[in-house]
């Protein structure tokens, strides 16, 4: 047999190797299992990643080559990818040797009941093994520098996990696990202003917090007791979900603060609340729909608006909200009364209650 189609019968064992059904199931379970920072990410992550590295390996045994820039490109993602998911260097090489190790097993066990020779096989194995110090190398430097852009200033540690989690999927299993979080959907998303004691929180561990885009943002593993200070909450929900928790959370803190509420705020509380407060477009609607009854209340627009408030939110009842406002229950009812007839929004209906809630907020946003 002469060296060429001696060669071709090397690489078409290894195409055939690579061919095997079963063979990158069985690889991708000896990675997870032996290297403990990538088991949390999804098997169709790492079989996606290992199978093109294999089809790339494949091509330059058959072309007796080194590394394209086209391959080394696409290595340079994949360590951009595992540093942004918070997976260390070390882990990732640790990943590929093991994937080598499997195959490479499976290449001289196949070699042998085929009769491809020992020296052949070894040749394929030094000529992949100069491609692969190649695509370390390349691998290496993209990781450490996305690191290196992404690493945190010292003391910053939780700021860097929390971007981590709103990140979503394998990065924030990952960062759960750093933390020291549960990774089921028992997750709860704390949001606050700048300058949130967060003390507070770190009574009521496990838990990681710190500032992300200008706003305080807790992840703890239960709902957090606050009282004093005024903050958003959402959740339970799984690792993966923190992102949209975090929106919801943020809507939370910004209707609390609307009206007037401390602690910690949940979601679920203040739903309609934070949907209306949201719909600017609509507020803008409703407001220019009324804008001849605002007129028409002159002087007193402001007090009445401040009077249907106040009696909606104490749940109808004059007396409360005579006494939040230091006036008459009597003067209460007048005030509601007026508003009535000069929107026609009866606010002791559900939905007149509704829309005279949203109007009046928007009615005194607009005059401040």
């Amino acid at each position: 047999m002469s060296d060429r189609d001696d060669w071709t019968a090397m690489i078409d064992l290894i195409e055939r190797v690579m061919g095997d059904e079963d063979l990158l199931p069985s690889v991708i379970s000896g990675v997870r299992a032996t290297v403990r920072e990538v088991a949390v990410l999804p098997p169709s992550d790492i079989a996606g990643h290992t199978r093109a590295l294999l089809t790339a390996a494949t091509r330059a045994l058959a072309d007796r080559r080194g590394p394209t820039e086209a391959e080394l490109s696409f290595v340079a993602e994949l360590g951009v990818t595992r540093a942004r998911q918070g997976v260390p260097i070390e882990a990732v090489l640790g990943a590929i040797h093991v994937a080598e190790r499997a195959i490479w097993a499976r290449a001289r066990e196949v070699g042998r009941s085929e009769g491809v020779s020992a020296e052949r096989l070894l040749d394929a194995r030094e000529l992949y093994d100069d491609w692969a110090d190649a695509v370390r190398g390349r691998l290496i430097s993209a990781h450490r520098a996305t690191k290196a852009l992404a690493d945190p200033r010292p003391g910053n540690r939780d700021a860097a996990i929390l971007r981590r989690l709103l990140q979503g999927g394998s990065a924030a299993a990952l960062a759960v696990a750093e933390a020291g979080l549960p990774a089921d959907e028992s997750l709860w998303v704390l949001v606050a202003r700048p300058g949130f004691d967060e003390r507070v929180l770190r009574e009521q561990p496990p838990v990681v917090c710190g500032k992300v885009d200008d706003l305080f943002v807790g992840v703890l593993s239960r709902a957090p007791s606050v009282r004093e200070q005024t903050a958003g909450l959402a959740g339970p929900a799984a690792p993966d979900k923190m992102a949209p928790m975090r929106r919801l959370a943020l809507a939370a803190l910004v209707t609390a603060e609307q009206t007037g509420q401390t602690g910690a705020v949940h979601i679920a509380g203040v739903a309609w609340q934070a949907a209306l407060t949201a719909r600017a477009d609509l507020a803008a609607a409703l407001l220019d729909r009324h804008r001849r009854a605002w007129a028409g209340l002159g002087p007193n627009a402001e007090p009445v608006a401040h009077a249907v408030l106040a009696w909606l939110e104490a749940d109808r009842d004059v007396t409360v909200a005579g006494g939040r406002l230091f006036v008459h229950p009597n003067t209460v009812r007048n005030r509601v009364r007026r508003f009535t007839e000069v929107t026609g929004i009866d606010p002791a209906g559900t939905f007149g209650a509704v829309n005279a809630w949203w109007l009046c907020r928007t009615w005194l946003r607009e005059a401040t």
